[in-house]
């Protein structure tokens, strides 16, 4: 019997993880990607002459360990660092520290700290379960998933009374109240605002925003360099694809996704080139999956409307620096994360201008500086900086005015916490979002494929009808961030769709 085959539309990390599970389990797998490389959100770039920064994301914080151990990502090269701390930077030099692992905090706030971490830590073990399932089908579910999801409910119980009662408030509470009421101190207070929200387009006082904060702590929360920098997580995994005979075609961008009869039989590529598939999985967005590369013809009116509603507005942009010589952050350890998130306050009103298609006067950060882990990312003697701005416009009136306002607010904002950082810039490269969506395909520069909010969690995302990753359209499936349980460097989405894939005979 001939194995079917499967086209997979991306070679993110997602895309990736997905037709490595396929392949494993027979199916004949091609994977396409539109750039140059595989990896997508976990590419690098050289943006300056011996300069090589992450392309965007720059840290590995939720790595599935399902799929590092299926794919023996460290056989084929991965090394990941022991856990980072995070420093939050003062412009004073008065740091916090808090530890990569077990909610350590340095101040006089370090008691209250650790108490709150114990307790969101406790609830996010508690949800971690539903990450690594389908969304629950809530009408007729199959006697296996509803026994799934009764054992779940009940380990959520089995937390106490209590527990279970703080959890339900928090799931629809903001982090600013959280942190206002259980904090004193206000760079702690900042570095879990600044958490809870990032790369998302809320601010600390959008309702609902803890969840994200649960989420994150759930996929992993602690932070680790990956020997090589970040384009070495998609290196390892398309080593592993390779070994597992998934077949791996860089620039070829798919024009169309094919239709013979009511379900999807292969695409077409830029180049006019046709691929016949059993089926077709889509690890890119799931608005430009239907609106761009199915249209409307062979969707139902209501659903091809309702997709076009997938909201995907990204509100981070990406900074690299090329610096003559190392910055000093008065005194912060170089290899450390290092925020810039002085208070909830200070990240509010960093939100706040985006809303209205401005800029703020002083983005807050993450930073990395990939040169101080190891040789290779920058000329001997000079170093690369790269961080995450937290609030961009995604679709501001006058783009070059945006990203002008937004590089001269980072730059000052690094040179209060690093002085003399300014005239160690040989070179400066901003990412706003449009610039995101134009290099990787991420409709509006949202990193997540789609706003990760609660309204578009779980059996929500990206849209109740193909939330469980197969679409309308038969022989059309889903596997990327835009799916549960959302973005990241995981490959959790991907790994998912392929065990529906499987389960179900597709």
């Amino acid at each position: 019997m001939t194995a079917r085959s499967v086209i997979v539309i991306g070679g993110g990390t997602n895309g990736l993880a997905c037709a490595h599970r396929l392949a494993t389990a027979g199916r004949r797998v091609t994977v396409l990607e539109a750039a140059p490389a595989m990896g997508g959100g976990a590419a690098a770039a050289e943006f300056h002459p011996g300069h090589v920064a992450p392309a965007l994301a720059h840290l590995v914080t939720g790595l599935d360990p399902r799929v590092s151990a299926a794919m023996a990502l460290a056989r084929h090269g991965l090394a990941l660092s022991a856990p980072l701390p995070t420093t939050v930077l003062a412009a004073d030099g008065a740091h916090r520290t808090i530890a990569a692992e077990g909610g350590g905090a340095s101040g006089p706030d370090a008691a209250a700290w650790a108490a709150l971490h114990r307790r969101l830590a406790a609830h996010a073990r508690a949800l971690a379960p539903f990450r690594l399932l389908p969304p629950p089908r809530l009408s007729r579910p199959a006697p296996g998933e509803a026994l799934t999801l009764a054992r779940l409910a009940l380990g959520l119980r089995r937390t106490g009374r209590e527990a279970f009662r703080d959890l339900l408030r928090l799931l629809l509470i903001n982090v600013a109240d959280v942190a206002e009421d259980e904090l004193s101190d206000d760079l702690l207070r900042g570095a879990l605002a600044f958490d809870a929200t990032l790369g998302s387009r809320l601010g600390p006082r959008s309702p609902n925003s803890l969840i994200l904060y649960l989420d994150r702590l759930a996929a992993g929360g602690t932070a680790h360099w990956p020997q090589g920098g970040m384009a070495s997580v998609a290196q390892a995994m398309t080593r592993a694809c390779a070994a597992a005979g998934v077949t791996l075609r860089t620039g070829a961008r798919v024009r169309r996704i094919t239709v013979t009869g009511d379900r999807a039989a292969g695409v077409e590529l830029a180049s006019g080139e046709m691929l016949a598939a059993d089926l077709v999985v889509s690890a890119i967005g799931p608005r430009s999956t239907f609106r761009s590369l199915v249209g409307p013809a062979p969707l139902d009116a209501g659903f091809f409307r309702d997709a076009g509603h997938i909201r995907s507005r990204g509100a981070a942009a990406k900074l690299h620096l090329a610096l003559t010589g190392m910055p000093d952050f008065r005194g912060a350890d170089p290899r450390a994360r290092l925020l810039v998130a002085p208070s909830v306050d200070a990240v509010e009103t960093a939100f706040n201008p985006v809303k209205y298609g401005e800029v703020p006067d002083r983005p807050v950060m993450e930073i990395v500086l990939p040169s101080a882990h190891e040789p290779g990312h920058a000329p001997e003697g000079r170093h690369t900086l790269s961080a995450i701005l937290q609030y961009a416009p995604h679709d501001p009136p006058d783009r070059e005015a945006a990203r002008a306002r937004m590089l001269a607010g980072a730059l000052a904002v690094l040179e209060d916490h690093a002085p003399g950082l300014g005239a160690l810039v040989a070179h400066a490269e901003l990412l706003m979002p449009w610039d995101i969506e134009d290099r990787f395909g991420m409709e509006g520069g949202n990193w997540h494929h789609g706003e990760l909010a609660v309204e578009r969690m779980l059996f929500l995302r990206p849209l109740p009808d193909c939330a469980r990753y197969s679409t309308p359209l038969p022989g059309l499936w889903l596997a990327g961030a835009g799916s549960h349980p959302g973005g990241g460097i995981t490959g959790t989405p991907g790994w998912n769709a392929a065990a529906r894939i499987i389960e179900t005979g597709a």
